[in-house]
């Protein structure tokens, strides 16, 4: 939906005035390599893409915030001295949660507001929906507030939002890729210090395709605590081993050659084994992106897939068919599992020439091995949260 068409559905909604009507916009984000090792001081490398969340906002005068969205019927309107007081178990929690962490910075609101929200991420599709959410809100406030828009920051505060109001134990990379991302780069970021580069990702004829297994995931939060148990177990029996030694994914592959029979338990052996060479491979990743060899990385993604499939096992049959059958067009350069897995989707990168043959023969040959419909985002590398302007 254009701007344009936005602006006469929030006009339709709550009506003229003379106030202008300001319009906001974030993306989603998808990981392009690196999981499993945001917990254990690994790099991650996600990138924004070119769909996301925009949001159209404009002052009232009648002390009121309302919150309206294209994409849900539920709406809800608070006095802004009240936002916060109480939860609706709705989606309107993720911006509320966002102005309660701005009034912890002293940004309180002093006026009602109207929001109208349009979201072009699919639902459910684990491509950080609430995440485009909370920091277009908040990009949006700071700058109607007058406050610090540093995008640093704001994924910080967006995030907070989520853990602590609306209770979902998110880390930070959701919110930082959306904040951060740039048209045509991926985002190197050390997720415990927040240190991050810029690496170009430049993919030419190529497009990325998610795919969504639509299987249900529902493991992921034990899954993710035993798998975490099992890298703090290693890592306790290798920094025995090697002095000064910080996080799992600090050591090298060749030391953990040397080191590995140390680790008695086979299953906790083959954990760290998929952190350390993971994390080698985000490195290696990114020098080979830095020369623009898609190939080379396409051939890391496959390799990713197979390790969170047979050392990490967070992997399921319907990501591994869908893989298997993304690997067997043509032009599929590469093709993995993105995200805590266990269900939700893959990322793969396709030649735009192979694209409508990758929906229709990956579609179907995953609907007969599985029983499920699969669903197919064609998209490219975008920018992080900005205001629209000019765009009426």
């Amino acid at each position: 939906m254009s701007v344009q068409d936005l602006n006469t559905r929030f006009i339709e909604k709550f009506g003229e005035s003379k106030e202008e009507v300001r319009v906001f916009y974030a993306p989603g984000r998808v990981n392009l390599i690196g999981e499993h090792l945001d917990y254990n001081g690994g790099y991650v490398l996600p990138a924004a893409l070119d769909f996301g969340t925009t949001l159209l906002i404009r002052p009232n005068g009648d002390g009121v915030v309302r919150f309206a969205s294209t994409n849900f019927p539920y709406e809800a309107s608070f006095a802004y001295s009240e936002i916060g007081a109480a939860k609706t178990g709705e989606w309107v929690d993720y911006p509320s949660g966002v102005l309660v962490e701005l009034a912890k910075k002293e940004l309180p609101l002093t006026q009602g507001y109207d929001l109208l929200f349009h979201g072009d991420i699919p639902n459910g599709s684990g491509l950080s929906s609430s995440a485009s959410i909370e920091v277009v809100t908040g990009y949006a406030f700071l700058t109607l507030l007058g406050g610090d828009t540093d995008t640093v920051e704001l994924a910080l505060l967006s995030q907070r939002a989520e853990n602590q109001y609306v209770g979902v134990n998110s880390g930070i990379m959701d919110q930082f890729a959306v904040a951060n991302g740039k048209r045509d780069h991926a985002i190197l970021l050390m997720c415990d210090t927040l240190e991050y580069n810029l690496i170009p990702f430049v993919t030419g004829s190529y497009k990325l395709v998610i795919g969504n297994t639509n299987k249900k995931r529902g493991l992921v939060d034990s899954k993710y605590n035993e798998r975490r148990s099992q890298c703090e177990e290693a890592f306790a029996i290798l920094k025995q081993e090697v002095p000064g030694l910080s996080y799992l994914a600090e050591m090298k592959p060749e030391q953990f050659v040397l080191h590995q029979d140390k680790i008695t338990d086979e299953t906790v052996r083959r954990r760290a084994k998929h952190v350390v060479e993971e994390n080698q491979r985000v490195l290696d990743s990114v020098e080979v992106l830095k020369k623009n060899d898609l190939k080379q990385f396409g051939l890391y993604m496959n390799d990713s897939h197979v390790s969170l499939r047979d050392l990490y096992e967070v992997s399921c049959e319907e990501l591994d068919v869908m893989v298997e059958e993304a690997q067997r067009i043509p032009g599929t350069l590469g093709s993995r599992m993105t995200g805590a897995g266990f269900g939700g989707c893959t990322v793969s990168l396709v030649h735009e020439d192979d694209v409508q043959q990758f929906i229709a023969q990956v579609g179907e040959a995953y609907t007969r091995r599985t029983g499920l419909t699969g669903e197919f985002y064609v998209c490219s590398i975008g920018n992080g949260v900005e205001e629209l302007k000019g765009e009426k």
